[in-house]
């Protein structure tokens, strides 16, 4: 039976719009931690201003062992930001696989608009646990059904080299949020592994015909920016919950 657990979810802010500080939530034998935060927070209340962010989050099993996996999150953008990519080179994904990072950020530079590292942790089956790591790049991808796309870039190798190509479509919706991002957290290390950490700068200012643009945006209408957030893990677990944040009119 799948577990819904529905909270005022700090680990959403991983995308956008965090807190100051670090927040824990612990359910069963997993407990996530997450901080992050969003600059400026000074913003005018009906244009919108560039703004980069900044998150990151950690996985622990509390027996000590690897933490369920992570499968899937889902995020809902408040209305009050913006994405922009009118004019930004998109990165074709073919031409990323089975790149290391620093040959992937060569290969399509001009469509870098995030970066950050992740840490897994990996248990066969008699074999000693152990961690590896990896830089993450985060591009401009191509548009699907009209929609723009982002590529989440990363490369393991140890114990063996080991590819990582997650495409995100990014849907517009009518309602309360404006966007939604899909992420399908791949298997990792055929499925004896699990993300423990992950950390991300987003922004990315750029010029179009002259004109100044920022990849992602924001306004401060109401003096709230809020975010929605669906984790859904490998054993049916689903944390599920929103979080808002302050910013001040500018």
């Amino acid at each position: 039976m799948k577990k819904l657990i529905s909270i005022a979810l700090a680990a959403a802010a991983l995308l956008l719009a965090g807190a100051a500080h670090g927040e824990l939530v612990k359910f069963g034998n997993l407990v996530l931690t997450a901080d992050g935060a969003f600059t400026p927070r000074t913003l005018p209340r009906r244009t919108f201003a560039p703004i980069e962010f900044k998150g990151r989050a950690n996985l622990r099993a509390v027996d000590g062992g690897v933490p369920v996996a992570l499968r899937r999150l889902v995020v809902d953008f408040d209305r009050d930001g913006r994405l922009s990519t009118a004019g930004l080179p998109e990165c074709d994904p073919a031409v990323l696989a089975g790149k290391n990072p620093f040959d992937a950020r060569s290969t399509c530079g001009g469509s870098i608009v995030g970066e950050g590292n992740a840490t897994v942790m990996i248990a066969r089956p008699g074999e000693p646990v152990f961690t590896a790591e990896t830089e993450l790049t985060v591009f401009n991808g191509q548009r699907q059904s009209g929609n723009p796309t982002a590529i989440i870039h990363g490369k393991l190798f140890t114990p063996q080299p080991e590819a990582f190509l997650i495409i995100v479509p990014i849907e517009k919706q009518a309602g309360e949020y404006r966007y939604r991002a899909t992420i399908d957290v791949p298997p990792i290390a055929g499925g004896f592994g699990s993300l423990v950490h992950i950390d991300a700068t987003i922004g990315r200012r750029y010029r179009f015909r002259g004109n100044p643009r920022s990849y992602v945006s924001a306004r401060c209408s109401d003096g709230v920016l809020q975010t929605h957030g669906r984790f859904e893990f490998a054993d049916g677990s689903i944390v599920d919950g929103s979080v808002q944040r302050g910013c001040t009119v500018r």
